[in-house]
């Protein structure tokens, strides 16, 4: 997930709104600390757009060019892919990535995060602290819950579900929401996290037999052994931005990753940690910063970022190829498709590319 670049449109209600008390409020910052070169700043604009008052202008826009347009997570689910991006864009594809058609999708807000618990059931996240969701595998979404109120529409970043039910949303300003029952009602728990300075949260995971964990800016760790109900700072290897977490096949083991290429790991639920070294094939260790990673269905890790970085592991994480594809272009997530491919988004949209990253034909 990236750093939020905050924009803020009107709209017309707030959806399955359930609240704890408000969030202290911080004043408005700058940082260059993004993902994608794209959204390089964090900023506030000072004037809102305005929107159309007719349900048909609240919908994302269909256009030709959608699987040119930037584009910041994606998903696997069965036979389809689904991938998620600016001005409300979904799109989907049951081909390995060869045609895609455009979701109709109520929003033209960016989305940041998207999560299926299996090949029906997902969610997407975005600006102005939007949620929607799918029961269809995609195709068609509805909106479960926005908050113009919080931070001027400060954006959600990650999503992750347990079951159908039994989910959390994390985010600018510390965000942190709870729902037990499918996203019909949502529940600010933001309190249990003991995140004071309301540091942005970047990305919520799932840790093998052992629970969920947290990371975001200037380094923050929360860990939950209970699957979110309490929640533990941890004391990380780096103060830098963390944009991304990723466990592994190993009960207790983790990836974090962030600004720079760096990248640590952890055996043990977070205790303690081992940076992992990433060398260029020519150029020295690896600068880009991480933004995404996922793990296949064979079981290998692919991570991606600035820079048309990918990382590529068939240890669990102990060790990663790299490989800067060409085009240089930054990327923002990743997944397998059908056929072992992988396809990559970011800047420029999709990309279909060999298992190592590289173009397809260029492997």
């Amino acid at each position: 997930m990236s750093e939020p670049v905050m924009r803020r449109t009107q709209a017309d209600r707030v959806v399955g709104l359930s609240r704890a008390p408000a969030l202290r409020v911080h004043s408005p910052i700058a940082k260059a600390l993004s993902l994608c070169s794209v959204l390089s700043v964090l900023m506030f604009t000072s004037a809102p757009l305005q929107a159309a008052s007719d349900d048909v202008s609240q919908y994302s826009v269909v256009s030709a060019r959608a699987q040119q347009s930037l584009l910041l997570d994606v998903a696997s689910l069965g036979k389809r892919v689904v991938t998620v991006g600016a001005r409300g864009h979904i799109l989907y594809s049951d081909d390995n990535g060869a045609s895609w058609v455009q979701a109709k999708v109520p929003t033209k807000q960016m989305l940041t995060a998207v999560f299926f618990i299996d090949d029906s059931h997902g969610w997407a996240v975005g600006h102005d602290a939007q949620i929607l969701a799918s029961t269809d595998g995609g195709a068609t979404w509805v909106k479960q819950f926005e908050d113009l109120e919080r931070e001027e529409g400060a954006p959600f970043l990650d999503v992750w579900f347990k079951d159908r039910n039994n989910g959390y949303v994390v985010g600018a300003y510390g965000a942190l929401l709870e729902t037990t029952d499918g996203g019909a009602n949502w529940t600010d728990i933001s309190d249990r996290m003991g995140n004071e300075d309301l540091y942005h949260l970047n990305a919520i995971v799932e840790v093998k037999d052992s629970g969920l964990f947290a990371v975001g800016e200037q380094g923050v760790m929360f860990r939950s052994p209970d699957w979110g109900q309490t929640w533990e700072t941890i004391k990380g290897p780096y103060e830098g931005s963390l944009f991304g977490a990723l466990g592994t096949d190993e009960a207790g083991a983790l990836l974090v990753y962030g600004l720079r290429g760096h990248l640590f790991r952890s055996a043990d639920f977070g205790t303690t940690w081992q940076a992992i070294t990433l060398n260029t094939a020519n150029n020295g260790p690896l600068e880009f910063g991480l933004a995404d990673g996922n793990r296949l269905a064979d079981g290998s890790i692919v991570v991606v970022g600035h820079g048309g970085t990918v990382l590529k592991s068939t240890d669990n994480g102990r060790n990663f190829s790299v490989t800067n594809r060409a085009d240089r272009l930054s990327l923002a997530g990743v997944a397998a498709m059908e056929n072992g491919n992988l396809i990559l988004v970011g800047q420029g949209g999709v990309h279909a590319a060999a298992p190592t990253g590289a173009d397809l034909g260029q492997q």
